[in-house]
C-alpha cells in the first residue's frame, strides 16, 4: 500500500514538473489553453485525477487559471509566484535569459548586503565557524561544481548568521536561483575561484563585526560579479 501511495505521489509530482517547465519554458504561452482534461490525460498517459491535482498545484502557483466555457488557459508571469522554488527551478532551467539574469542581481543586491550588516553585529561563534568552513571548502575546491556547492553553503551560512528566521527562510526559496547564478558566473570566468578574495573580505568584516565594511565586500562582490556575465555576455 505504502510503494503504491509513493507512487502515486510521484507521478503526480512528474507530471507538475512536465507541465510546469513546459509553461515557464516558453511551450505554452500566455493566453494559450491547454488542451482538455481528456485529451491532455491520454497524451499523457496518465489517469484524469492524477492530471486534477498536478492542475491544482500549477493553479496554486499562479501559472493556470479555469473559467468557464474557455477551460484551462495560461496566465500572464506576472501573476506568477517567482519565488516559488519549483517555478525558479523551471525557470533557471529553461536557460535563464539576460534579463532574468539582471533581476537576480538586483535581488542579490537588496538582499544581501542588510543580511551581511546583520550576521556581522548577531553572529555567535559557532556561526561564524559555519561560515568559515564554507570559505575553506571554496579555497579548497578542485571542480566548479565543488566550488558552486561550497559557494551556496557560504552565502546560506551568512544568512543563518544574521538570526532573522525569516531572512534564513528566505535561502530555501531562492536556493535555487542563487545556485544557478553562481555556477553561471563561476563558468563564465577564467578562473572560477576569482570572487574567492570579496567571500574572504566579507569573512574578515563579520568575524570584526564590522557591519559598514562587510556591506561594502558585499556589493563589491555582486558587482563584480554582474560585470563579469556582461563581459562574457558581449563576446
Amino acid at each position: 500500500m505504502a510503494s503504491k501511495t509513493g507512487g502515486a505521489r510521484n507521478l503526480h509530482m512528474q507530471v507538475v514538473e512536465d507541465l510546469g517547465e513546459s509553461i515557464v519554458g516558453g511551450l505554452f504561452q500566455p493566453g494559450d489553453p491547454l488542451p482538455g482534461e481528456a485529451q491532455l490525460a491520454g497524451q499523457m498517459a496518465i489517469s484524469r485525477t492524477v492530471l486534477r491535482e498536478a492542475l491544482k498545484v500549477l493553479a496554486a502557483k499562479g501559472l493556470i487559471e479555469t473559467r468557464q466555457k474557455t477551460g484551462m488557459r495560461v496566465r500572464d508571469p506576472r501573476y506568477w509566484n517567482h519565488l516559488d522554488a519549483h517555478v525558479l527551478s523551471w525557470r533557471c532551467a529553461s536557460m535563464p535569459t539576460d534579463d532574468f539574469v539582471e533581476k537576480l542581481v538586483e535581488m542579490r543586491e537588496i538582499v544581501e548586503p542588510a543580511a551581511v550588516m546583520a550576521a556581522a553585529r548577531r553572529r555567535d561563534q559557532a556561526q561564524l565557524e559555519a561560515i568559515g568552513e564554507a570559505l575553506e571548502a571554496m579555497e579548497d575546491a578542485q571542480t566548479l561544481d565543488d566550488w558552486a556547492a561550497a559557494d551556496l553553503r557560504f552565502h546560506e551560512a551568512v544568512l543563518m548568521a544574521t538570526n532573522n528566521e525569516l531572512l534564513s527562510s528566505l535561502f530555501s526559496v531562492i536556493e535555487t536561483a542563487l545556485g544557478t547564478f553562481f555556477v553561471m558566473s563561476a563558468r563564465t570566468a577564467k578562473n572560477f575561484k576569482y570572487s574567492l578574495p570579496h567571500h574572504r573580505a566579507v569573512y574578515e568584516a563579520i568575524r570584526r563585526r564590522r557591519p559598514n565594511e562587510a556591506a561594502a565586500a558585499m556589493h563589491t562582490m555582486i558587482a563584480d560579479s554582474r560585470a563579469n556575465m556582461r563581459k562574457t555576455r558581449r563576446r
